[in-house]
């Protein structure tokens, strides 16, 4: 089996664009590289810090034709960011190989690690989640989901019921089970991220207390944390469904948002959460809110 990856070339400040861009035209998954010759040298835990010359790499199914996957980056990205574009087939098993070989330990906030298999931080009290790269979106390499990550670190969901609204390869659901949840709720429009994602709660050891559904499928109840990763103009179409996830009181985590996108997203919740400032990390936002008393709910939203 092979795939497709779709190459440009853009400084810093562009690259959380172009980012956004390839997975808004179908990318499976976005990595970002050096694109000169700029070692990150010591980068504060859980960052990822990002090059002044940045390599974007989107990977695309191989079914695709090459000569349309063209077109359509021609067509979704502005022609100012349209710079060292080339495409390439690879195949599958050196796709894999190359991120197997960069994925490293790394903390997030004071106790919660992302590890490969096999690797241990020497961190007495670390709060472990066991995870390889794999198809599914979401190892924690990405600022998004750093954000996610450092925020539960800093409020462990003990006891808590939580929902993960496109679980990817389910390592917020992970995380939150490992850090104390009661039990999680996980959605994905993806069977593949479903599976990743019962694979790895399944290493992890905490499988009995996640529940994982495709999108669409009813999540019984209110939840008193929901968590949702995804991007900005689907959490702005979603906003009422996932509003009405979150009991009154709840947490709403929302993230997968630039940081020019994020007043358009917050508009969408402000009349139901009280919202606190955007956290910011190389042009990504997280979003925090404490949902309002019930005589300030909206009206039940469809099933899902």
């Amino acid at each position: 089996m092979s795939w497709l990856q779709v190459h440009l070339l853009t400084g810093r400040a562009q690259a959380g664009e172009i980012e956004a861009a390839l997975e808004g035209l179908g990318a499976l998954a976005v990595s970002l590289e050096d694109a000169g010759d700029e070692p990150v040298l010591e980068p504060d835990p859980g960052s990822a810090p990002l090059w002044s010359h940045t390599k974007v790499t989107g990977l695309f199914p191989g079914e695709m034709d090459e000569v349309a996957l063209h077109d359509q980056v021609l067509h979704g990205i502005p022609p100012g960011l349209l710079h060292g574009l080339a495409i390439e087939r690879l195949q599958d098993q050196a796709w894999e190989r190359a991120w197997l070989d960069a994925f490293h330990p790394m903390r997030f906030g004071e106790r919660l690690w992302v590890c490969p298999t096999g690797q241990r931080p020497e961190q007495a009290d670390a709060v472990v989640v066991d995870l390889d790269p794999g198809l599914a979106f979401g190892t924690g390499t990405h600022p998004t989901t750093a954000l996610c990550l450092r925020w539960l670190d800093r409020h462990p969901p003990r006891g808590l019921r939580v929902l993960d609204y496109g679980c990817g390869s389910g390592i917020l659901s992970i995380a939150a089970l490992r850090l104390g949840a009661a039990e999680v709720t996980a959605l994905d429009h993806d069977p593949q991220a479903l599976e990743a994602s019962a694979s790895n709660a399944h290493k992890n050891g905490v499988e009995q207390r996640l529940c994982l559904l495709p999108v669409g499928t009813s999540a019984p109840g209110q939840y008193d944390l929901v968590l949702a990763n995804i991007l900005a103009g689907t959490l702005v179409e979603l906003a009422p469904r996932i509003t009405q996830k979150v009991a009154p009181g709840g947490h709403l985590i929302l993230s997968g948002i630039l940081h020019e996108q994020a007043e358009q997203v917050m508009a969408a919740y402000r009349d139901h959460f009280r919202l606190a400032p955007p956290k910011l990390q190389e042009g990504w936002v997280l979003l925090e809110g404490r949902r309002l008393a019930a005589a300030n709910a909206p009206a039940a939203a469809p099933p899902g």
